[in-house]
């Protein structure tokens, strides 16, 4: 059997958006034949996702889920080609158990293509700063945050999250979107998303109990 380079395993799920396995079987039947890796997961249907990746896609839903007692709350936009599969429960039960992922995971940007440069700065002198505590050199420090920030990016954004309905616990949210598009045979796309948390950004109230213990002995 052919060992797989791990770089061109990586390149390949980013091509054709196939699961791990399915890109290391592709690699092992062509030789490490990145093109040829590309055909055979096309000609098996797995790498449907990209031919469609480009195409409209304005219909879907505005799907809402409130968790935890009405404290937590999740708005989700995700969009595909036309409302025949907007209304199929396939498509309906996807959106809802994406919003329940959001909830739980509380991811804070759909990709990292969506993360604000500023915001990736500040991580970055935060984690510089976090290194020099430790005792680095600043140049060395430097360098450490490129795998800290790499890291950060994946756990905040939504697609490269591990899908929490997969029970292997492999299949990130890409490829649980992926596998929807092969279903519906539409491009599905997760749009935007926002969460509500009750009293976030709110003083909360701080009880003193020494002092609720003597206004309680002066009456």
């Amino acid at each position: 059997m052919a060992k797989v380079n791990m770089a061109d395993l990586k390149v390949l799920r980013e091509r054709s958006g196939a699961g791990i396995k399915d890109c290391k079987n592709a690699l092992i039947e062509n030789n490490g034949d990145m093109d040829a890796a590309v055909d055979w997961l096309r000609a098996k249907g797995i790498a449907k996702a990209v031919k469609k990746a480009g195409r409209a896609a304005s219909e879907g839903m505005v799907h809402s889920y409130i968790h935890a007692g009405s404290r937590l709350g999740v708005l989700v936009e995700v969009n595909c080609e036309t409302d025949f599969v907007a209304k199929t429960d396939n498509f309906k039960n996807f959106v809802d158990d994406l919003a329940m992922h959001i909830a739980a995971i509380r991811p804070q940007f759909v990709s990292e293509d969506h993360i604000p440069a500023d915001v990736v700065e500040k991580e970055k002198e935060i984690q510089i700063a976090r290194a020099m505590e430790e005792g680095k050199p600043q140049n060395i420090a430097e360098k450490m945050v490129v795998g800290r920030i790499g890291k950060w990016k994946k756990e905040i954004s939504l697609l490269d999250q591990i899908w929490m309905h997969d029970d292997e616990g492999k299949q990130t949210v890409k490829e649980a979107l992926n596998a929807m598009v092969l279903q519906t045979g539409e491009n599905v796309q997760i749009r935007r998303f926002v969460t509500f948390e009750l009293g976030e950004g709110l003083a909360k109230k701080e009880d003193n109990f020494a002092e609720e213990v003597a206004a309680m002995s002066k009456q």
